[in-house]
């Protein structure tokens, strides 16, 4: 099917509708990004030109189609073990003093659930059968749904020591050869449920020892960027540390928060 490459001012339309719905913003580099992660659909609905898929995508008539959408235009790439001087600060400095009765992390950006998962096999070593949970959220359903089965290609795993991967990872075979699944007991440990970090946090969600909110704060602007933080320190308990990537900064960001090193906070 022929489809009309994308107006700047359809590109124009879906950058203002992410930008209002998931704080994203979109520069015009990414352009032939959208169009091409778009197509698929257009190709799916039989549609000619990115303005008549954007009218389907925000009408009432297509309900799923809004969150599909935003499924799409959101997903990034993740890997266990990424960044793996967090997790190293993380169990030297947080875990090993704590003394608590119950452990609570969030992982504010959890994509596919391997940082989740990752948080989960590091409190498992260090912690055991202690009171503890992990939860991890995002704006795209289709990651959560991966999160929760838990089940991921073997290359997600270049980082993992392989003690951890014997203990904690459950190799496919057959059918799931070049796929494994991490342990049940761990997956039982991790829950996961839609948010957006642009709305205000249900009371339910708690209080937290620790927040990851990596590779997050690049999408955003100055001013979102202030308001999802400031958002998200309401959920830490003081004294808890709030991450970051290694890539990213609080400069000008948030005063609320004290640096400890370079993207690693806490709450005083």
């Amino acid at each position: 099917m022929n489809i009309a490459p994308i107006t700047p001012e359809e590109f124009e339309r879906f950058r203002i509708l992410i930008y209002n719905h998931a704080g994203i913003a979109l520069t015009p580099e990414k352009k032939v990004m959208v169009a091409s992660r778009l197509a698929k659909r257009l190709d799916y609905y039989q549609v000619h030109n990115y303005g008549e898929y954007y009218q389907l995508a925000t009408s009432p008539d297509y309900p799923h189609e809004f969150q599909t959408l935003v499924n799409i235009l959101t997903t990034n790439e993740t890997y266990f073990f990424r960044e793996p001087k967090h997790f190293d600060f993380f169990q030297q400095h947080i875990l090993k003093p704590w003394r608590g009765e119950q452990f609570r992390v969030w992982s504010a950006a959890s994509s596919t659930g391997e940082e989740a998962y990752t948080l989960a096999m590091v409190l498992a070593e260090n912690l055991g059968m202690r009171n503890w949970e992990i939860f991890g959220s995002d704006l795209s359903t289709r990651v959560l749904e991966i999160a929760r089965q838990g089940v991921y290609p073997l290359d997600r795993l270049e980082q993992m020591d392989k003690h951890l991967l014997e203990k904690y990872c459950l190799k496919g075979v057959r059918s799931q050869e070049g796929f494994f699944r991490v342990d049940s007991q761990l997956r039982t440990r991790v829950k996961f449920d839609q948010i957006n970090l642009m709305s205000i946090l249900p009371p339910s969600l708690g209080k937290f020892e620790v927040i990851f909110l990596r590779n997050v704060l690049i999408y955003f602007d100055q001013d979102t960027k202030k308001q999802v933080v400031e958002r998200l320190i309401t959920a830490l308990k003081p004294g808890g540390h709030f991450i970051i990537s290694h890539s990213e900064s609080l400069h000008r960001v948030t005063e609320q928060l004290q640096m400890i090193k370079p993207s690693i906070y806490r709450k005083p």
